[in-house]
């Protein structure tokens, strides 16, 4: 009888920690999945269903490429006022100049005076480093931000942080399909918003990381100004 228990005995100990790992384990993914779950729909609630025009005026805009109708959308706001020059930023360097003029041909006069290129930009991080160089450049102190709607979030945590004086207005540009159908019966815009809300997540650590100098991925140093063309319409990069 003894010799059998002390043949058991060792094993208790161990069975009893590997319990506990698997529950910590689930409990961690289970945490994990609720709070990614919380946060996502947080994100939806920051994205508008429907088009509104700006509260008030600012000195420029910029509008980042990569969506049906932002170009046009910015280019009206212009021409309705709400700033004194656009910057398109994200511009395709292959692209040629006349691409844009075509599609855009009733504004062709702003086209020609009051409209600046960014062909450096590839993703919204550079996107915030040209539009830096340019509000920079041209003393601004009010920018209207426009983009969809799914990329608003986190073109404001770019654009915010690389230019934390200046102040952003943003204009949610809201694609034909989101407005027709809800999301959620889309499995290619549900895919959309899960890969935005994963970037979105990403750019917000990095920045608040950043906020407290632990900067692990240093800001992209700015590009020459012979990479903002005046006058140079273009077709854009995507984002």
């Amino acid at each position: 009888m003894s010799l059998q228990a002390d043949d058991k005995s060792p094993d208790a100990p161990v069975a009893a920690p590997r319990g506990w790992l698997r529950a910590a384990i689930v409990a961690v993914l289970a945490i994990a999945f609720v709070g990614s779950a919380i946060g996502f729909v947080g994100f939806l609630s920051q994205l508008r269903g429907a088009e509104m025009k700006p509260a008030g005026k600012a000195d420029g805009i910029v509008v980042l490429t990569g969506g049906s109708s932002r170009v046009s959308d910015a280019m009206e706001l212009l021409a309705a006022g709400y700033g004194k020059r656009l910057l398109i930023s994200g511009v395709h360097p292959t692209n040629a100049a006349s691409d844009i003029s075509r599609s855009l041909s009733d504004n062709q006069s702003l086209l020609n005076c009051c409209v600046d290129l960014d062909r450096s930009a590839v993703n919204t991080r550079s996107n915030a480093a040209g539009t830096r160089r340019w509000v920079h450049e041209r003393g601004f102190k009010s920018l209207i931000v426009v983009t969809s709607n799914y990329h608003m979030p986190r073109a404001i945590v770019e654009l915010s942080h690389a230019m934390p004086k200046i102040e952003l207005i943003p204009f949610a540009v809201v694609g034909d399909k989101w407005r027709d159908e809800p999301w959620w019966t889309s499995g290619a815009t549900l895919r959309l918003l899960l890969s935005e809300y994963a970037k979105y997540v990403a750019a917000e650590v990095r920045v608040r990381l950043a906020n407290v100098g632990l900067d692990l991925a240093p800001d992209l140093a700015d590009q020459p100004t012979g990479s903002l063309l005046s006058h140079r319409p273009a077709t854009a990069q995507a984002n």
